[in-house]
């Protein structure tokens, strides 16, 4: 899991032709290395659900957990989450795409 976040990084996963499976992949990468860091920081990561909507013109990876998890998550000041979403947003550059990442309430 980690190798292939790492792929979309160094570009190595990325495609110069112009079909959809490997974007798709790439979100779905995407949304499994949310998924694992938001488990690594929570209390209870059996009550995480991380959500990919992807539309058109936007694509966005919804971070669901506990009440109490939700601190965890944002940090203080918001740096856990502004991290999170800039290392969510240079590999999604990657493939070309928009990704924004929210903590659904």
């Amino acid at each position: 899991m980690l190798k292939s976040f790492l792929n979309l990084f160094s570009g190595a996963g990325s495609s110069t032709s112009s079909s959809s499976a490997p974007a798709e992949g790439g979100m779905k990468d995407l949304e499994n290395f949310v998924d694992y860091i938001v488990r690594s920081l929570v209390d209870e990561p059996d009550a995480v659900r991380v959500i990919s909507e992807i539309s058109k013109d936007s694509n966005v990876i919804k971070i669901d957990c506990k009440k109490e998890d939700i601190g965890k998550i944002i940090g203080k000041r918001g740096k856990t989450i502004m991290a999170i979403r800039s290392l969510v947003s240079g590999a999604a550059g990657r493939l070309k795409k928009r990704v924004t990442v929210e903590v659904v309430d």
